[in-house]
């Protein structure tokens, strides 16, 4: 099986989310033997310059995105309804899309769009589109969330819409932390990617390096929602968030193998750019 690359990752640059530093996380992917390692911060690419040279530094391919969040319909619509967005893997291909998500970046924290959190839409997305390659995010993704929602229709209409325009540089992504709802919609984002010709991916949620570190993660994610460690909190993690061999994602998606290998497409279409 082809080389394992990590393409949704948190660092500490995801604030109050994640727990994991950018010089930790390439000195465990350099354990691990990986050539290339993701940077996708919530909202931000606080963190890409830092990131950037230390993975140049260890012999690491650097692969420069962010985790965006997508308002439903306008940006700049504030009616109490989807104020965090859903969430939206997108990664530089180049240098022209590196320049694209400084944009898309810069242009979310605007204080007639930032809701809670800063935000992009479709529009602004598309119109800034190339050179960027779009993955479907984790259970934050609108397409999950139309899945579990029982609205199917609408999740084909959304990957119909993202793969006219990203074409083969949008993928479907798959993750499998043990929750109930990941494991419902999997095989339907399955079905729904080979209905359309959508290539699927296998990723894992990074915000911590080591499964040790869950604790302090929690501790992390109670300041970030002002709950007690003995409260429930609307921020659901299982402790499998950390940055896994690529033997453990294997294991996790041995009956998928594709999803594995595909990772690798896209690490190599990532160029190094300066």
């Amino acid at each position: 099986m082809g080389q394992f690359t990590h393409l949704h990752v948190h660092t500490q640059y995801s604030i109050l989310d994640g727990a994991a530093s950018i010089k930790g996380l390439i000195k465990k992917a350099k354990e691990f033997g990986m050539e290339a390692l993701a940077i996708t911060d919530h909202g931000n690419m606080f963190g890409d310059l830092e990131f950037y040279n230390a993975a140049q530094k260890e012999g690491i391919k650097p692969i420069l995105g962010c985790e965006a969040y997508v308002a439903r319909g306008s940006r700049f619509v504030k009616d109490g309804k989807n104020m965090s967005g859903d969430h939206l893997i997108l990664i530089a291909k180049n240098l022209k899309g590196y320049h694209n998500l400084i944009k898309l970046s810069s242009l979310s924290f605007d204080p007639n769009a930032f809701y809670r959190t800063s935000r992009i839409d479709k529009d602004l997305l598309f119109e800034h589109s190339e050179g960027i390659i779009c993955s479907s995010a984790c259970l934050g993704g609108i397409i999950p969330q139309m899945i579990l929602a029982n609205n199917i229709p609408e999740a084909e209409k959304i990957i119909q819409e993202y793969k006219e325009v990203f074409g083969e540089d949008y993928y479907i992504e798959l993750q499998d932390h043990g929750t109930e709802d990941q494991l419902y919609v999997k095989p339907i984002l399955i079905k729904l990617a080979n209905k359309y010709g959508v290539k699927i991916i296998a990723t894992n949620d990074v915000h911590f390096i080591n499964a040790s570190d869950f604790d302090a993660h929690r501790i992390l994610i109670c300041l970030n929602t002002g709950k007690k460690l003995s409260e429930d909190t609307k921020l659901v993690y299982t402790g499998q968030e950390y940055l896994k061999s690529q033997k453990e994602m294997e294991e996790l998606f041995y009956d998928i193998p594709e999803a594995i290998t595909n990772t690798q497409e896209i690490a190599d279409k990532v160029e190094v750019y300066e």
